[in-house]
């Protein structure tokens, strides 16, 4: 065996002065400290990015290419690549070094870095929607998962778009993706296809030729949990340390928020003298939801006994290092842990599934469609209306008997 092939205690120091990471390790750690990480792991993290470090440096990576360098860690990895000493890079030093670019990121040290390969056309739509349409970056993610592919697909001459191209390529993505996914993908398509028309890349017409998935507006019954699960659901999140759990949990089923609406809730969104909720909805709207006493109750428990201390205005923080503000899919999480632990059985696990339980939970105790609709923020009174089926006593009360001869 080789020597020197083994990391001592002094070569952790060396290998992080000859790497990536030498100017900011002492701002990484006091960084680090900040997050409530102890010192053990602090110590841990340190050794494993000397680690990361190392491998970026000798793979010829420096620090104005350290993302592509964690990319192709990462890449080397997945791959199988198993170590072969002891502080070669593994599994462990790639997260190691993912939470370093986070650090860089946070601090504004990160080089500045070309974006992933979106074609300028698209890049382009994705500025207009900002502005025009007030779209939120997670519905861009999702619109760029279907154009992407669509402008390779058909190129990026938007005068090579005609109807048969169009109909081709959605043709084509008919069999292999679900109808509830095609009917998405033609969503993000079309509104793709607008914007090309409102910049004069296109003739006007040309979204409709946009093939429709087979399917029935509001055939289906909205998916939403019995009041029995929906308390059994509350009551998991009991004690000092599930506070946080609660109050989200509350939001989602008693006002209908959506998760990113709960995710982005800020201190300055909450007016208690008023008893009011400021939600920053899609299209850039604001708008009001009362505070009731038992959800104030479950956000205040929570700022007061398990909000952890952090410099910013967010409601709701990550419950382990490092503490930042969450996102939707934590909330997502949140929900399925709750259901799981409240043994609530549901086809659907995510956060929408209380916003519909909320909804059904409305009409179910006699407030209108109108009033439903004015909670979750409906635009449309047909979206409302999709709720009306969930009453089955109310609907059997208007059934019409069926005409002629009883079945046999």
């Amino acid at each position: 065996m080789p020597t020197g092939v083994y990391v001592r205690a002094n070569d952790v120091q060396a290998r992080l002065g000859a790497g990536l990471a030498a100017d900011h390790v002492d701002d990484f750690s006091g960084w680090l400290r900040q997050r409530r990480y102890t010192d053990k792991t602090i110590a841990e993290r340190i050794r494993l990015l000397a680690c990361w470090t190392h491998w970026a440096r000798e793979a010829g990576y420096a620090f104005d290419t350290i993302c592509a360098a964690h990319a192709a860690s990462a890449t080397l990895i997945g791959a199988g690549y198993r170590p072969r000493f002891k502080g070669d890079v593994n599994k462990d030093a790639v997260q190691a070094g993912k939470l370093f670019i986070f650090y860089l990121e946070d601090r504004g040290h990160l080089p500045t870095i070309p974006l992933l390969p979106v074609p300028p056309l698209v890049a382009e739509y994705m500025t207009w929607a900002r502005e025009q349409h007030g779209l939120a970056e997670t519905t861009l993610g999702t619109y760029m998962g279907a154009i992407i592919p669509f402008v390779a697909a058909l190129g990026d001459n938007p005068a090579a778009y005609d109807a048969a191209a169009i109909r081709g390529y959605m043709l084509g993505r008919a069999g292999t993706v679900s109808v509830a996914r095609l009917n998405g993908i033609g969503v993000a398509i079309r509104a793709f296809l607008r914007f090309l028309i409102a910049t004069d890349r296109c003739p006007p017409g040309r979204d409709r030729a946009m093939p429709p998935a087979a399917g029935w507006r509001l055939a289906s019954i909205p998916r939403a949990l019995p009041e029995d699960d929906i308390a059994r659901v509350i009551a998991a999140c009991d004690g000092e340390r599930r506070l946080r759990d609660r109050a989200i949990i509350l939001l989602l089923v008693r006002l209908g928020m959506r998760a990113s609406e709960v995710a982005r809730l800020g201190f300055d969104d909450i007016d208690w003298r008023q008893g009011h909720l400021r939600l920053h909805s899609k299209g850039r709207r604001e708008e009001l939801l009362p505070l009731s006493q038992e959800v104030g109750d479950a956000l205040i428990a929570y700022i007061e006994r398990g909000r952890p201390a952090a410099a910013t205005r967010a409601i709701f923080l990550t419950e382990y290092a490092p503490l930042r503000p969450i996102n939707r899919i934590v909330i997502k999480c949140v929900v399925r842990r709750a259901l799981k632990r409240a043994g609530v059985e549901s086809q659907c696990k995510g956060a929408h599934v209380l916003r519909h339980s909320a909804a059904t939970s409305m009409l179910r105790h006699g407030v209108s469609l109108a009033g439903v609709g004015a909670v979750l923020r409906h635009r449309s009174p047909a979206m409302t209306a999709h709720y009306a089926k969930v009453d089955m006593m109310l609907l059997a009360t208007i059934a019409q008997p069926w005409p002629g001869d009883a079945s046999c």
